[in-house]
């Protein structure tokens, strides 16, 4: 069996972390959220990929290659335009000799997920969990273990149990699924949505991991639950004085300077400069060429590369995307907030910063919970800063 993974998509609610990557190349755990799904796959012996790829399609293909380095062999099909899942399933019909699995490559799962649809591929059938945000998914109805209903993005509230987007299909559906793009049929769960009155489609409940991120705030959460290593793997320089406690990964070249305190679990990349007297605290990812100055704190937070971040910073819940840099002092807390993403406002617990790529922040900045502050910034010293900045934007 072949497997089909959709990873065309832009990611435009994940704003700014996909300026200039897909949603499924954002690195949660130092790595890109495509590669666990990768993984999960070829842990179950599908060594046979096709990824369908289109925006920043370069980002996926220089990343993952034939796949040999991954234990997969790799095709590619482009999607130029993303008309939906379904007709991003048709690109790849050329690559399919028979039934295949579907998985979204923008979801983070483990051997277990594809494991539990694989048991279940005598017929046609659509891995489902259970969702607080079902609105947001393809809501399946469920009589036994058959699919009653399957409704894309209800209005108004039918149940809780969503379609992960991970599929087994045979070559009946998949011929339908075609006539259903000539038809102007955008999404697989709109096709399945016609068809599962006259076609059996089981449902089959996960009990590994899959867990999606939406905006920007969920990338802290799937990042946390990527950390599941156990262990130490210490391969850069521990100076005498620092304590590594729990579940730690560090990279090579990097130096962990004297009185600095990491407590896993935390993944720190290649190449980085932290401390001394710097405190890293559970559920943090670091990438590679990160510098963190003297009697800085960091906790549950997504670090990516090459950011660099001042003396006397204070970050909790929080992303820094590649090349954002942080003078003295930057006081980035976590708390309530009220956040706002297309025209859309959440009610969040516990936020702090997120910050776009290649940003600059200046000494001595504090931010308020739930500040969003896009690509390419400049703010200036002693600022206060809340709510959204577009890219670009300039405050001093």
């Amino acid at each position: 069996m072949k497997a089909v993974v959709l990873a065309a998509g832009e990611g435009t609610r994940l704003r700014p972390f996909t300026v200039s990557r897909p949603k499924v190349m954002i690195p949660v755990g130092n790595k890109p959220i495509l590669e666990y799904v990768v993984g999960a796959l070829v842990a179950n012996g599908l060594r046979d990929i096709v990824l369908v790829v289109g925006y920043r399609k370069e980002r996926i293909m220089s990343h993952f290659q034939d796949g040999k380095k991954f234990g997969a062999r790799i095709a590619y099909a482009i999607q130029e335009k993303q008309l939906g899942t379904a007709h991003a399933l048709s690109v790849a019909s050329q690559f399919i000799d028979g039934d295949c699995m579907v998985v979204a490559g923008d979801n983070l799962i483990d051997g277990r997920t594809v494991a539990d649809l694989l048991q279940n591929c005598r017929v046609p059938a659509v891995l489902v969990t259970e969702s607080e945000i079902p609105s947001k998914y393809g809501v399946v109805q469920v009589e036994g273990e058959r699919v009653s209903s399957l409704v894309e993005k209800p209005e108004r509230r039918i149940g809780n149990v969503i379609s992960t987007g991970m599929y087994c299909l045979n070559q009946e559906l998949l011929r339908k699924i075609e006539e259903g793009v000539a038809a102007g049929l955008p999404g697989i769960t709109h096709v399945l949505q016609a068809l599962v009155s006259r076609i059996h489609v089981s449902a089959v409940q996960t009990t590994g991991k899959w867990i999606d991120a939406i905006y920007p705030w969920d990338i802290i959460g799937v990042n946390a639950a990527a950390l599941s290593f156990q262990g130490q793997d210490i391969s850069g320089t521990v100076e005498s004085g620092a304590t590594i406690k729990g579940h730690v990964s560090i990279g090579s070249g990097t130096r962990i300077r004297s009185g600095s305190y990491i407590e896993g679990p935390v993944v720190v990349g290649e190449g980085c400069d932290i401390g001394p007297n710097v405190t890293i605290l559970p559920s943090t990812s670091i990438g590679n060429g990160v510098q963190i100055e003297p009697y800085t704190y960091i906790s549950n937070s997504v670090i990516m590369n090459n950011v660099h971040i001042g003396s006397h910073s204070h970050l909790s819940h929080s992303v820094l995307d590649d090349g954002a840099r942080a003078a003295t002092g930057l006081m980035s807390p976590s708390g309530p907030a009220y956040a706002k993403v297309d025209e859309e406002f959440f009610k969040l617990e516990n936020v702090g910063l997120l910050v776009g790529e290649d940003s600059v922040i200046g000494a001595g900045v504090v931010t308020a919970p739930g500040t969003i502050v896009g690509a390419g910034c400049r703010i200036g010293n002693g600022v206060r800063v809340a709510g959204n900045l577009e890219n670009k934007s300039v405050v001093v």
